[in-house]
């Protein structure tokens, strides 16, 4: 790992194998790719080289970012990995799923690499984040797997600043990259988008079970803490039965503690002819993952105190109150544990101080980053 070199597009590439046949197949994800000199990849960002780099494949997008934001750790979304701390979040171009709902295709979809003008190296990306004051960075806004060597890179030199990192993505991704990838994340929110193959298959463009494999990866071979989501569609993932059989899955094969947000869909990209999600679907839809034994089960994208709290599944006390990305009360201790009951909370937590709150702060990685300029929320 090494700093970015000034105008540097083209990063050598990992996980790729020639075929008989001549063309280089992309290992990376399970759509296996198979490109021809030139040819990019379904994600776009991944590209077989030309001439003298024919047998090559390259990532188009080390270094460069759509942005840079510090957010609040719950809206991506996170409410067990330390709670009212500040992240500083980016992402690249470029996405290996096909949603038809896509609720960030301005930036998942785009083929206009002239939008990626913040460049940064993985290191400026480290002290940025150690000088804003974030606990973590988080790799979001399009699916970190497909700028996999990029994020691993900034990963590491989060480490040597003693920032934490997190990877906001759908876990689509192979065995060999996954097991390198996630050991350099310390948190993951994984989007399960529903719980049948047909949703996936006609909507995403993907499979469910690489992302069900993902989830069992996570849980039983790694320390990542991690969290679901799963946005809910009106008429397409959100029936009785199907959100009943997503909790028995998770109960059975994740355990109780592994938080879910349902999250509400709006109207955008391909499916604008689908109504807006209604509350009462996301309360119904909870009440069901509750009853199926899930500790952990909140709603996103609207205010709803009760759904977006954290209770204790020892005394049925509110634990952590939240509206929206807010924190309004928090009664648990710096080693997680319930101060009415003292029961240990499932999570990553600290000593609880100011909460970085709702407010979403742009950055601009050209920009001198004034030192303790933003607050770090909960530190350990």
């Amino acid at each position: 790992m090494s700093e970015l070199p000034a105008g540097n597009t083209h990063y050598p590439g990992r996980w790729w194998h020639l075929l008989a046949d001549g063309r280089l197949q992309c290992d990376l994800c399970p759509r296996d790719c198979r490109l021809h000199a030139g040819q990019r990849g379904a994600c776009f960002v991944r590209m077989r080289g030309e001439g003298e780099d024919s047998d090559k494949l390259f990532l188009t997008t080390y270094g460069r970012s759509s942005g840079f934001c510090v957010d609040p750790i719950e809206k991506k979304p996170l409410n067990h990995f330390y709670p009212g701390s500040s992240v500083l979040s980016f992402g690249t171009a470029g996405c290996n799923l096909a949603c038809k709902f896509c609720q960030n295709w301005d930036i998942s979809k785009s083929r206009d690499f002239d939008r990626l003008a913040d460049q940064a190296s993985p290191q400026a990306i480290a002290r940025a984040a150690a000088d804003l004051g974030c606990r973590s960075v988080a790799f979001t806004y399009n699916d970190p797997v497909i700028f996999a060597e990029y994020a691993m890179d900034v990963a590491d030199a989060c480490r040597e600043q003693g920032v934490q990192s997190v990877a906001v993505t759908a876990g689509y991704m192979h065995a060999t990259p996954r097991a390198e990838f996630y050991a350099k994340m310390d948190a993951a929110n994984v989007d399960l988008k529903a719980f049948t193959e047909d949703f996936y298959f006609k909507l995403t463009g993907a499979h469910l079970n690489a992302v069900l494999d993902t989830l069992v990866y996570l849980r039983h071979e790694t320390k990542v803490w991690f969290e679901i989501t799963t946005l809910m569609i009106p008429g397409a993932n959100d029936s009785d039965a199907e959100i009943a059989a997503m909790s028995r899955w998770i109960m059975k094969e994740l355990g109780p503690d592994v938080p879910l947000h349902l999250t509400a869909f709006h109207p955008d990209y391909k499916m604008r002819d689908i109504p807006a999600t209604p509350p009462e679907t996301l309360s119904r839809a909870r009440g069901i993952a509750i009853a199926e034994g899930l500790h952990y089960v909140y709603t996103g994208n609207v205010h709803d105190t009760d759904g977006g709290s954290t209770m204790c599944p020892h005394c049925g006390n509110a634990v952590i109150v939240r509206d929206w990305y807010n924190i309004l009360n928090y009664r648990m201790g710096a080693n997680g544990r319930c101060l009415e009951c003292e029961g240990m909370i499932a999570g990553r937590f600290g000593k609880f101080e100011k909460p970085f709150g709702s407010r979403r702060v742009p950055v601009r990685m050209s920009q001198k980053l004034p030192s303790g300029s933003g607050p770090r929320g909960p530190v350990s």
